[in-house]
């Protein structure tokens, strides 16, 4: 990249003097006019008007020509070049979301999956230099949205995404292996999973933990979260007329087996309890995943302000030469 600016700009306040010479010019021209009085001056229209009528100011123009040019050059008008060399650490982030019934709790408002997902809206926007991967599961696993750095997709993607879109149950080992299976064959220098679910493995054909084995294998770090409350919370339930009402069922997160999935795999265990600690836990692993930019900058300064004293220098030598040659009679 290269750019233009002056090391003592303050000389360009020098150039305010132009116009004030060229009204001193104009009002000087007018007073030393000489006046002559005929009765009639049919006789000089018919005369031809000689080359020195129209060049009659020009030594007054090179003359400015060249103060203006003194001008820029004591202002020291630089050139420079700068060379930056950016080097990013890639990271791949697959976002492993549980989507079970039990998600549709209200502890967290308006309940788990809707602030689960206004939380990891946030994140993905925060981090537009990485691959992010969207999957979910419930009893059984789906990948919405394979590694892509087209965050727009994902966030369109994570906002679409509902309870009922799988058979209901949780199948954490499942849902972790999948993720697995898109990160093995990255080759960003760091890979993670965050895992997010609000209960225990009661489904699927993977073992949680052989999946854990799987991602340590694979280099990948794992970060769980556990959602909801300790205690009970409000479950929506479907009355047989049709109606809805919310039932205070006890939260069963099997903390132990998130906490064995974070350590196995170098990664760490999460519980929110609300929105805003949610929100907190996002932010920590978004600073402890944070890409590695490396910035090297070179700048080389070039002085500019020669080419400015030579043109100055021309116009004053033109000015000198018309003076005593071609344009002498009108300054004697």
């Amino acid at each position: 990249m290269s750019s233009f600016e002056f090391a003592s700009p303050y000389f360009l306040y020098g150039l305010i003097i132009i116009p004030l010479l060229i009204v001193w010019y104009i009002f000087r021209g007018r007073k030393q006019s000489a006046y002559l009085r005929f009765t009639d001056t049919s006789f000089f229209a018919k005369l031809p008007k000689s080359w020195r009528s129209y060049v009659r100011h020009l030594l007054f123009v090179l003359e400015l020509g060249a103060m203006a040019l003194l001008f820029i050059a004591m202002a020291r008008p630089q050139s420079s070049s700068t060379n930056q060399t950016v080097n990013v650490e890639g990271i791949d982030i697959v976002m492993t979301m549980d989507i079970s019934s039990s998600m549709l709790a209200q502890d967290l408002k308006p309940d788990r999956l809707e602030a689960a997902k206004s939380v990891g809206a946030e994140f993905i926007k925060g981090r537009p230099e990485d691959r992010i991967g969207l999957v979910v599961f419930a009893s059984e696993t789906f990948t919405q949205v394979p590694l892509t750095t087209d965050h727009g997709m994902v966030l369109n993607m994570l906002k679409d995404m509902k309870c009922g879109m799988l058979e209901d149950g949780t199948a954490i080992g499942d849902g972790l292996a999948s993720s697995v299976s898109r990160l093995k064959d990255s080759e960003a220098i760091s890979k993670v999973v965050i895992l997010l679910t609000d209960g225990d493995n009661n489904a699927g054909s993977v073992d949680p933990s052989t999946a854990a084995e799987m991602a340590k294998l694979f280099g990948i770090r794992v970060y769980t979260i556990g959602v909801g409350t300790r205690g009970t919370a409000p479950y929506p339930v479907q009355t047989p007329f049709g109606g809805i009402q919310y039932q205070q069922l006890e939260v069963n997160i099997n903390e132990p087996l998130l906490q064995q999935i974070a350590d196995m795999t170098g990664g760490k265990y999460f519980r929110a309890t609300s929105n805003e600690k949610l929100e907190q836990i996002y932010e920590e692993i978004d600073k402890l995943e944070r890409s590695k930019i490396e910035v090297n900058e070179f700048k080389r300064v070039h002085e500019e302000f020669l080419p400015f004293v030579l043109w100055a220098l021309a116009l004053l030598l033109l000015d000198f030469v018309l003076r005593h040659t071609l344009l002498k009679t009108l300054t004697d």
